[in-house]
């Protein structure tokens, strides 16, 4: 583990590791505490469920092109956005204390999720720039997929801290002093922070880096990943239902993540002999096999070990993609090529999650289980067809 001192003790990248969590809590904290504060406000989950809803699609739609501005303008932008953010969160609230209509909660919902700052894929974009030793780079990219496991652990835990003290709105007030917090430091801390990259002007254009074939492939090989992920988040709640036990959907999906979370650790202290293709591949395999045995639960002490298992392989498989992209991203659109990746991980989450409930209200959850591993396993077979077009582009091994 010695590879992650050596990392933290880089210039800059505490302090940039350190901001971009605080940017990352409210997507954790906004969907739970909006969810429950209009539940609170409204009476109906219906309402709170479209409002929680619009906040996602608009952070889907919207990143790809926030990052793009930060490319093109430079990391600056990211206090501009945080701003819009903030003040949307905060607009949420005062709406929903004062009785607005559900149509003004949705528009206000989008503009928040199309304005959280992507501080994240900006720094995934420089650590080939900040860190001059490529296992150092590798190691990074884990603690970055890390890093994502611990936002979406600790952000629930802390609105739900919010809740029981005070109520879920002070809960999106933490929320914008986050984003506002996390950005400023991030701004102030990454070198050249107010400078656009030097290519950025070579990728001008509706499509941006979707016009390189290899960020688009990458990209889509993400959907299928997205989608198993789904149908297990939506499959371990149904299981614990038939267990008698909502407490027990909690502790299931936080030992998913903390052994996602575990293994990115893993991967990235390992220095990989392998090329960057070769050892992507091999976790895209891994992944649906891994998380097949899911579907064999028949007990809740049985449905804890196959989520260990399962979640091994998550964090591994985002940080190899990660740095797959960091060799392949066209000079100039580091930031809008990693957050593509994202949207498209969201894309395939919600469908998953989507289909993944319908199944189980209609087949039960191993069903459910195994359309996912099926869906990650076509992605996986996808990927090792396009093998032969990436494997040249890509300088180092």
């Amino acid at each position: 583990m010695n590879v992650y001192g050596q990392i933290l003790r880089a210039p800059h990248i505490a302090a940039l590791i350190g901001a971009a969590l605080l940017t990352r809590l409210p997507l954790a904290i906004n969907g739970l505490a909006v969810l429950l504060f209009l539940r609170e406000e409204t009476g109906s989950f219906g309402i709170a469920g479209l409002v929680v809803g619009a906040l996602a699609l608009g952070s889907a739609l919207g990143a790809p092109f926030g990052s793009r501005l930060m490319d093109r303008r430079g990391a600056r932008m990211l206090i501009p956005l945080a701003v819009v953010h903030a003040s949307s969160v905060l607009a949420i609230w005062a709406l929903g204390e004062a009785g607005a209509p559900t149509a003004a909660l949705i528009a206000v919902a989008l503009l928040a999720g199309a304005s959280l700052p992507t501080a994240g894929a900006v720094l995934r974009s420089r650590y080939t720039d900040l860190l001059d030793d490529e296992r150092l780079v590798h190691g990074a990219y884990a603690l970055d997929s890390v890093t994502i496991e611990i936002a979406f652990v600790s952000g629930p835990l802390l609105t739900a801290i919010a809740v029981a003290l005070v109520g879920p709105a002070p809960a999106l007030g933490l929320s914008a002093v986050l984003v506002l917090a996390g950005a400023i430091l991030f701004s102030a801390s990454l070198p050249g922070s107010g400078e656009p990259h030097p290519a950025a002007a070579d990728h001008r254009g509706a499509l941006g880096p979707l016009r390189d074939p290899a960020i688009v492939m990458v990209a889509l090989s993400t959907v299928p990943v997205g989608f198993c992920l789904g149908t297990i988040e939506v499959s371990i709640p149904a299981f614990a239902a038939g267990e008698g036990g909502s407490v027990l959907a909690g502790v299931l999906l936080a030992a998913w993540s903390g052994a996602s979370g575990i293994g990115g650790l893993i991967y990235g202290a390992r220095a990989s002999t392998r090329p960057r293709f070769d050892s992507f591949l091999a976790i895209a395999v891994c992944f649906p096999l891994a998380c097949l045995p899911v579907a064999l639960a028949w007990s809740p002490a049985s449905m804890f070990a196959l989520v260990l298992l399962a979640g091994a392989p998550i964090a591994p498989l985002i940080a190899s993609r990660n740095l797959l992209v960091g060799a392949l991203t066209p000079h100039g659109t580091g930031a809008e090529s990693f957050t593509w990746l994202m949207t498209a991980l969201v894309v395939g989450l919600s469908a998953g999650n989507a289909i993944g409930g319908a199944v189980i209200e209609a087949e039960g959850w191993p069903a459910a289980v195994l359309a996912g591993c099926a869906v990650a396993a076509i992605g996986a077979a996808l990927t090792f067809g396009f093998r032969g077009s990436l494997r040249p582009r890509l300088a180092t091994g």
